[in-house]
């Protein structure tokens, strides 16, 4: 299981209004949802193996090709902000490893992840709420979308994409490079919509495929392709996440039955979590299986 660390502490904040605090007053309420939600992820799937993955506050190499890339994003509160390094923290006394890396995106690392993962044969599950993932999307690599607090996840395979979008996985760049993304700020080709982008890539199958056949699409399709094929081809480049960063990944060091639990109950405590440190220490005295392995982890 790889869990988007971004997604899941923006969703923690969000979802948890008040500002909770510690009696020194350090605001919590990131951290106490991303912990919470980290509990009911463990418990729900019982992964074998674990793996968080960070942006870094660097530019990436989209950044230094495109000036505008996510520009039209809201900035993050600072209060959010100020929780991530704990939500490190967090991870580290579980000793879960960490993936980021400077020029890169932690969809990068998540796609790199998933592709090493699969080469050993591992069935990948991505916990995200960013339908960029959805190109990662094959036999051995799911997209799972949280909600309520991981209680009623939504586990994303091929056939669902079919149905959702209309086209494959493999076909979500392309749909992305014709239709454009706001949230990311990807031009797109201008004036052909998600219904247009459908259609030409189940006629035709891909960007590449469309454009080979180009002279064979009528009416303002064909202007729109021909003036917008620059576009289409730099929000291609822009949308594809990358899945051979250089990364020194050993499965071995993922293993759920690894992780130190009671560094993890420390932390809670630490971080005046009473709530957490009990749920954590239930399992512990209950020796419950979050693992699905044979191995026991207390």
């Amino acid at each position: 299981m790889i869990i988007d660390g971004n997604h899941l502490i923006h969703r923690a904040f969000h979802a948890i209004q008040s500002p909770l605090k510690t009696s020194w007053g350090e605001q919590t309420n990131a951290l106490y949802g991303f912990g919470s939600m980290l509990l009911n992820i463990l418990d729900a799937e019982k992964p074998d193996y674990l793996a968080l993955t960070f942006d870094e506050k660097a530019p990436t190499f989209r950044h230094d090709e495109h000036e505008g890339y996510k520009a039209t994003r809201a900035k993050a509160p600072d209060e959010l902000h100020a929780q991530i390094p704990r939500v490190r923290e967090m991870m580290q006394a579980l000793q879960v490893p960490i993936f980021s890396q400077e020029g890169f995106e932690a969809d990068d690392l998540i796609g790199t992840l998933a592709t090493h993962a699969k080469k050993k044969g591992l069935m990948v599950f991505i916990v995200t709420g960013d339908r960029d993932a959805l190109q990662l999307i094959n036999d051995h690599v799911f997209v799972v979308f949280p909600h309520k607090g991981y209680k009623d996840p939504e586990v994303m395979d091929r056939q669902k994409v079919i149905h959702k979008f209309g086209v494959t996985p493999e076909q979500i760049v392309d749909y992305k490079a014709l239709m454009g993304d706001s949230s990311d700020n990807i031009k797109g080709v201008e004036g052909i919509g998600p219904k247009n982008a459908v259609k030409l890539l189940q006629e035709y199958g891909s960007l590449d495929g469309i454009y080979a056949h180009l002279d064979e699409i009528n009416g303002g399709n064909y202007d729109k392709l021909a003036s917008g094929r620059d576009a289409a081809y730099f929000s291609q480049r822009m949308a594809r996440i990358v899945c051979d960063v250089p990364i020194d990944f050993d499965s071995e060091k993922t293993r759920v039955s690894k992780l130190d639990f009671a560094g993890l109950k420390r932390f809670f405590e630490t971080m005046e979590m009473r709530s957490l440190a009990k749920r954590l220490q239930s399992f512990i005295n209950e020796k419950a299986p979050l693992s699905s392995g044979q191995m026991s982890l207390f």
